[in-house]
C-alpha cells in the first residue's frame, strides 16, 4: 500500500494533534489531477490551521498546506497532461480539502495555473498565497485608478508575507511605499524592499477619528481592526484601500465617513475563491512586477519536517516576509 510524508492534522477528544505522518495514497480525496509537491509555504491562514489558533480546519485529518506547486503525474483533466509543472493555491485545500504539505496531491483540474514560464517552483512558493494576494491587491488598486502619481500608499502589516511583497511590487511600480510594522527592527529590511518611509504601527492604532490628516492615495491592508479603521480615516479624497487580512481583528471599528465625505472605496481581496483569469494575470503580473533579488532577500527555507515549528515562529511575530518549503 502506498504512502507518502505529509504534515497531518488530527483531532480527538484531548484536542488537536499536529505531527510528520505517513499518510495511505488512497486516502486521497476525488480530483481528475494528481500531482507530485515539491515546493510548498507557510502562510498565515496555515500557521492559524497547525497552532490551532483558530478553527480553520473543517475536516480531519486533515494534511495541512493552502499552497503547492509541482509536477503533473496523472491526469484526466483536459488541461493538464503528465509532466506539467503547476501550481495550486486556496480553494479549500487544508481546509476542507487536503492540502499541499505533503509529497502527494490530488484536487480538481479547474482550481490548478501553470507555473510561469520564467519562474521556478521554488520561487512560486516564495510567493504563495500571501504574494499572490498582494499582486491581487495591487490589480485592485489599479482598476480603482490608484497611480504612482495619486501620491503615497500605505502597506499595512509590512513586515508580513502580504506586506512584504505588497512593498516590493508597489516600489517597483514607482509608488512612494509608507510602510507600517510593528517591528521597528525591520526598517533597513523594509527599505531594501523599497519602502520610502517606515511608520510604527502605533500610528494606525490609537482612537478612531470619523476622518483624519489625509495622508495616502491608497494602500493594502493586511492587518483588519482598528488600524484598518485609521487608514480608512487618513485616505485622501477619492483613494482607495484593498483589504486582504486579519492579523489584528475580523473587526471594523469604523464609520461611514470616508466613504460619503472622502469617496473613499475599501475593496475587498478573496485569494482562495479567486476566478481563474484574474488569478492566472495575477501570476503573470507577479513574473514582471515582483523583483526576484527582493523575493530572495524576504525568503527562508525549512524542510517538510519544520512546517509544525515554523507555522509557530510565524504565529508569535517571529517570521519576517515569507516561508518556502522544500518537500521531499
Amino acid at each position: 500500500m502506498a504512502s507518502f510524508k505529509a504534515i497531518v492534522i488530527r483531532k480527538s477528544d484531548g484536542g488537536q494533534t499536529v505531527a510528520l505522518s505517513d499518510f495511505d495514497e488512497n486516502e486521497l480525496m476525488e480530483g481528475d489531477v494528481t500531482f507530485r509537491v515539491e515546493w510548498s509555504t507557510i502562510n498565515y491562514k496555515d500557521g492559524l490551521a497547525i497552532t490551532g489558533k483558530a478553527p480553520v480546519v473543517r475536516r480531519f485529518p486533515m494534511i495541512a498546506g493552502i499552497d503547492a506547486a509541482g509536477t503533473v503525474e496523472t491526469s484526466s483533466h483536459p488541461e493538464w497532461k503528465p509532466g506539467d509543472k503547476v501550481v495550486l493555491n486556496g480553494w479549500g485545500c487544508g481546509e476542507t480539502h487536503l492540502g499541499g504539505h505533503a509529497e502527494k496531491m490530488r484536487c480538481k483540474g479547474d482550481w490548478l495555473v501553470p507555473l510561469p514560464a520564467t519562474m521556478t517552483a521554488r520561487n512560486a512558493m516564495a510567493i504563495g498565497t500571501a504574494g499572490y494576494t498582494a499582486m491581487l491587491a495591487v490589480l485592485a488598486l489599479e482598476r480603482q485608478g490608484v497611480t504612482a502619481d495619486r501620491g503615497p500608499v500605505i502597506v499595512t502589516g509590512a513586515s508580513g508575507g502580504v506586506g512584504s511583497v505588497a512593498v516590493a511590487i508597489l516600489a517597483k511600480l514607482g509608488h512612494h511605499v509608507v510602510a507600517a510594522t510593528g517591528r521597528p527592527q525591520e526598517a533597513d529590511y523594509l527599505k531594501e524592499l523599497g519602502a520610502a518611509e517606515v511608520i510604527a504601527r502605533q500610528e494606525l492604532t490609537g482612537p478612531v477619528r470619523p476622518l483624519g490628516k489625509e495622508r495616502w492615495a491608497g494602500g493594502v491592508d493586511a492587518v483588519g481592526s482598528v488600524t484598518l479603521a485609521n487608514v480608512l480615516s487618513m485616505t485622501r479624497y477619492g483613494g482607495a484601500i484593498a483589504a486582504c487580512g486579519l492579523a489584528g481583528g475580523m473587526d471594523l471599528p469604523t464609520s461611514v465617513a470616508p466613504f460619503i465625505l472622502r469617496g473613499v472605496s475599501l475593496l475587498g481581496i478573496d485569494s482562495v475563491m479567486c476566478p481563474q483569469q484574474l488569478r492566472r494575470n495575477a501570476w503573470r503580473r507577479l513574473e514582471t512586477d515582483l523583483d526576484a533579488k527582493k523575493l530572495a532577500t524576504m525568503t527562508e527555507q525549512i524542510g517538510l519536517s519544520g512546517v509544525v515549528e515554523g507555522a509557530h515562529r510565524l504565529m508569535g511575530g517571529a517570521v519576517r516576509g515569507r516561508i518556502v518549503v522544500k518537500i521531499g
